[in-house]
C-alpha cells in the first residue's frame, strides 16, 4: 500500500463516519490536492534488493517520502512507522528511551534495518535495531517490507525489513533551513545543502545537520516526579561520482548522538541518562557491464554504542559488511546472484566476541502478461553454528488491469545474539530461531483509488527467550534458552480514495500474536489497531486530520496486567507563504489522551509543534 505524499502523513482510524462528516461540513465543494506520487511511477529496492517497479511488486510494502515525514510532525522514526499498516510501537517513556517496533506482531528483533544499504543492529541483549538512535531528521525516504525476507537479507528478517535512505541530490545547488518550536520546550533546527557539480554534472552531494532539544515530560510518575528531557545532534553526508554512463561510485555517512533522561528502574528517585551514539558508513560501486548484466559492489560498517550514567553501563556493537550483487535481465526474466559477508562484534563486559557469516543468495523474477513470479534461495554459513538455508516463493496473477491476487511462502531464521550466547546469562549452545510464513493478498488500484488485503500466518520455532531459574544455567538467576514457540497471524486492510472532496487513506489490522506453548497472547501487542487520515487543500492551505487507534494489550506473559486501548486525534496545517518559504503546524493527541504502551511508563500528552522551512528554488 503506497500512501500519498500530499496529505497528512499517518493514516489512522477510529470513528471514520464522524471524521468524514466533520471534514465534509467544514470543507464543502473544494477540490482536494491530487496525489503527488502513484504506484505506477514508484521504484522500490527493498523487495528484491534491487530497483523494481512498484507495478511488479508481489510483496506487502509501504513507502514514505520526505514530505510525508515533515507533515507528520513526528520526532522519532518509530512514531512515523507506527502510522503504517501492520506496525505497532512500544516506547519506555519519551524520545531517546528504549523503543520497540513490531511488524505484524513479530518481536522488534525480527526486523532487519538498512540505512542506505548498510546493515544496522545490536548484538546486546535480545538484539535488534535500536530504533531510538536512528535520527528521523536525516531521513529522506523509508521503504517498509512486511513479511519474512531472510532468503534475500539473511538473519533477522523474520518479521520484515525497513530500508532507510538519506537525501541524495537531484538538481542544482540547493540550500535548506528549518526551525521549529513546540510544547514541552521543544526546539529544533536543521540545515542542509545539496547539488550537482562538474562540467558534465558527474558529481552530486548532499550534506545535512540537525539539532533538537526538549525539556520533556515525566515519563515515569511512579518513580520520580520530574521532567525527563533529551537533546540530540545528527548529521548525514552523501557523495556520488558518475565515472561514465556505465560506472558510478557512491559514499554515505549517517551519525547521531542522543542524550535522554529516564528514571532508574530499581532505585526510586534516581535520574539516569542514556547516551546513545550511532554511525553507519558505506561505499558502493555500481556497474552496467552490458545491456543485460549489472552489478553493485558494496563495503560498509556501522556502530551502535549505548551508555548510561551515573548508573554505569556500556555496550558497543560493530557490524561490517561486504557484498557483490549481480543481476541479469533476459526479456521477461531477471536472474540475480549475491555473495555477501557479514561480521558482528560485541563489547559488553564481560563479553568481547566476534562472529562472521558468509552467504550466497540466488534470485529469479518473471513478469509476463498477467502472471508474476519471484523466487529466492539463500545459504548462510555462520562461524559459530554452521550452515542455514532459507527460501521464498511468491506468485501473482492479474485478475483484471486493476485487481491482482498474490500468494507467497517463505522460511526465515535469526541467529542468537552474542550476548545471548556468551554473557553471564548466555547459553553457548543456542541454535538459530526458525520461521515459516504463508500469506495471501488481494490488491486493487485504479486512478486515485487503492485497496489491499493481506492475510498471513508466521510460525517461529526454537525461539530464544530468557527464563528465570532455568536448569543448567551458569547464573542462578536464569539464562537464555531456545525452547519457546510463537505464532503470528492476522489480516491487514489498507485503502486510499477520493470521496466528499477529501483525500482519505487508512488501515485496519487484526493481529493474533500468541505463545505457541501456552496459547497466551504475547506482551504489548494489540489484537486490533488501525488508522484513518484525511486531507484537503483550501485557499493555499493543506489541512489534515488523522486518528490512531489501538485496542487493549497485555503487559505480562500471564495476560493478567491489562494496558488500556486508546485513540489519538491529530491535526495539521501547512502553507507555502512565499516562493521559498513554508509554514507547518501540528497538534497531536489533541484531546490529551493519557495512555501507556508499557506499564508505568507515561506517553506524551497533547503537544503542539510549528516549523518554518526555507528551500530556495534552483
Amino acid at each position: 500500500m503506497f500512501y500519498p505524499s500530499s496529505g497528512a502523513a499517518a493514516p489512522l482510524c477510529v470513528r471514520p463516519c464522524v471524521l468524514a462528516l466533520a471534514l465534509s461540513a467544514v470543507f464543502p465543494g473544494v477540490q482536494a490536492q491530487p496525489l503527488a506520487e502513484t504506484q505506477s511511477t514508484t521504484t522500490v529496492v527493498t523487495a528484491a534488493r534491487a530497483p523494481q517497479s512498484a507495478q511488479q511488486l508481489l510483496a506487502d510494502m509501504s513507502v514514505i517520502d520526505r514530505s510525508t515525514i515533515e507533515a507528520s510532525g513526528a520526532t522519532g522514526l518509530a512514531d512515523v512507522l507506527a502510522r503504517l499498516p501492520g506496525i505497532q510501537m512500544v516506547r519506555n517513556g519519551g524520545l531517546g528511551n528504549t523503543t520497540s517496533v513490531m511488524l505484524r506482531g513479530a518481536d522488534t528483533a525480527y526486523t532487519a534495518v538498512y540505512i542506505d544499504g548498510i546493515r544496522f543492529s545490536s548484538q546486546s541483549g535480545s538484539g535488534g535495531p535500536t530504533w531510538e538512535s536512528i535520527p528521523l531528521a536525516m531521513i529522506d525516504r523509508i521503504e517498509v517490507l512486511r513479511g519474512p525476507a531472510a532468503a534475500i537479507y539473511g538473519s533477522d528478517a523474520i518479521g520484515g525489513v525497513v530500508q532507510i535512505f538519506t537525501r541524495r541530490a537531484e538538481q542544482g545547488f540547493t540550500p535548506s533551513v528549518s526551525v521549529g518550536l513546540g510544547s514541552n520546550g521543544t526546539r529544533r533546527a536543521q540545515a542542509g545543502v545539496s547539488g550537482v557539480g562538474g562540467e558534465d554534472k558527474a558529481w552530486d552531494y548532499a550534506l545535512d545537520i540537525a539539532g533538537e532539544r526538549s525539556d520533556g515530560f515525566d515519563v515515569r510518575p511512579s518513580r520520580n516526579a520530574d521532567r525527563d528531557g533529551y537533546k540530540s545532534l545528527s548529521g548525514a553526508a552523501r557523495l556520488g561520482w558518475r565515472i561514465n554512463d556505465q560506472h558510478q561510485l557512491r559514499a554515505s555517512l549517517l551519525a547521531s548522538d542522543i542524550d535522554a533522561g529516564y528514571d532508574n528502574s530499581t532505585r526510586p528517585g534516581v535520574d539516569d541518562r542514556s547516551l546513545h551514539r550511532m554511525h553507519a558508513a558505506g561505499m558502493e560501486w555500481s556497474a552496467q557491464w552490458s545491456e543485460r548484466w549489472s552489478s553493485v559492489l558494496a563495503l560498509n560498517a556501522s556502530e551502535d554504542r549505548y551508555e548510561t550514567t551515573p548508573t554505569a553501563y556500556l555496550s558497543t556493537t560493530q557490524l561490517r559488511g561486504l557484498s557483490w550483487q549481480n543481476q541479469w535481465r533476459l526479456g521477461a526474466q531477471t536472474f540475480s546472484a549475491t555473495l555477501e559477508r557479514r561480521e558482528d562484534a560485541l563489547q559488553n563486559a564481560p563479553v568481547d566476541r566476534e562472529r562472521a557469516q558468509n552467504a550466497l543468495a540466488l534470485g529469479y523474477q518473471w513478469h509476463a502478461g498477467k502472471q508474476h513470479l519471484q523466487a529466492q534461495l539463500r545459504h548462510d554459513s555462520d562461524s559459530e553454528f554452521g550452515g542455514k538455508q532459507t527460501g521464498s516463493l511468491a506468485y501473482g496473477y492479474d485478475l483484471t488491469p486493476q485487481w491482482r491476487a498474490t500468494a507467497a511462502a517463505a522460511t526465515a531464521f535469526r541467529a542468537p545474539t552474542l550476548y545471548q550466547r556468551f554473557s553471564n546469562y548466555g547459553t553457548a549452545s543456542l541454535t538459530p530461531e526458525n520461521g515459516r510464513n504463508l500469506e495471501l493478498g488481494l490488491r486493487y488500484r485504479a486512478q486515485q483509488n487503492e485497496f489491499s488485503a493481506t492475510a498471513y500466518r508466521n510460525r517461529v520455532s526454537d525461539q530464544v527467550s530468557y527464563q528465570a531459574g532455568a536448569r543448567g544455567c551458569a547464573s542462578a538467576q536464569g539464562c537464555y534458552v531456545s525452547v519457546a514457540q510463537a505464532e503470528y497471524q492476522g489480516l491487514t486492510l489498507a485503502a486510499a480514495t477520493q470521496a466528499l472532496g477529501v483525500r482519505w487513506h487508512g488501515a485496519l489490522d487484526f493481529n493474533s500474536a500468541k505463545d505457541g506453548a501456552t496459547g497466551l497472547y504475547l506482551t504489548r501487542r494489540a489484537r486490533q489497531f488501525g488508522t484513518l487520515g484525511a486531507s484537503r487543500r483550501i485557499a493555499g492551505w493543506q489541512w489534515g486530520a488523522d486518528v490512531q487507534w489501538s485496542a487493549r494489550r497485555f503487559d505480562d506473559a500471564a495476560n493478567t496486567k491489562v494496558l488500556g486501548g486508546y485513540a489519538l486525534w491529530n491535526l495539521s496545517a501547512s502553507k507555502t507563504l512565499a516562493r521559498d518559504w513554508k509554514l507547518l503546524a501540528r497538534l497531536d493527541n489533541a484531546f490529551d489522551k493519557h495512555y501507556e504502551t508499557a506499564a508505568t511508563y507515561a506517553s506524551e500528552g497533547r503537544r503542539f509543534f510549528v516549523s518554518l522551512q526555507w528551500t530556495p528554488t534552483p
